[in-house]
């Protein structure tokens, strides 16, 4: 995160900020546990990045239709340029991280990485495979 830092602060994002507009860049809209699960934030951080990002304009938040509880967030103009401003700085670090560790070694420890998060989600008295 050290050299992903610098770009987010010059925009005043945090890390977790980033990673919610980039969910939303993907869909027209998600609601907030799905936002949560994907971005691996908890619902209560994730409520207080959602009223800040609303508050700046980057996101806009409605009422489902069919259930009156359920908020529908998606990205507003604003945060879509403000994703394509960041974007191409992010994917040179990407591209810098995959330079000097290896793209073979990025495949396995995204690997290893998915099989640790799959072994956390069971519950003590489950074994996994």
């Amino acid at each position: 995160m050290r050299s992903f830092l610098p770009v987010l602060r010059e925009h005043d994002l945090s890390a977790q900020q980033w990673r919610v507009l980039r969910a939303l860049i993907e869909v027209d809209n998600r609601d907030a546990s799905e936002i949560s699960e994907r971005c691996a934030i908890l619902l209560p951080s994730l409520s207080r990045i959602l009223q800040n990002l609303d508050r700046r304009g980057l996101i806009r938040r409605k009422t489902c239709a069919n259930d009156q509880r359920r908020s529908l967030i998606s990205i507003t103009k604003k945060g879509r340029r403000l994703v394509e401003a960041i974007a191409p700085l992010s994917e040179e670090r990407y591209d810098d991280i995959t330079r000097r560790f290896g793209k073979n070694n990025l495949a396995t420890l995204y690997e290893l990485l998915g099989e640790l998060i799959d072994c956390m989600e069971y519950d003590d008295s489950t074994e996994p495979d």
